[in-house]
């Protein structure tokens, strides 16, 4: 069996252009210390934008 994964935490996702949280998922802290950055689609500004780590 897997052991449970300590090292992987659970974070959300929010737009730079209207701050909205929209995402969440799960990231690996010892590999990525730095914040997360993903172009998502934002439902709110309808289009693609880039979505940050927020805490």
């Amino acid at each position: 069996m897997a052991k449970k994964a300590e090292a992987r935490i659970i974070i959300s996702l929010a737009c730079t252009e209207c701050g909205e949280r929209t995402y969440t998922t799960t990231k690996n802290k010892k590999n990525d210390p730095q914040r997360l950055e993903l172009k998502k689609y934002c439902p709110r500004c309808r289009a693609q934008k880039l979505h940050r780590e927020v805490k």
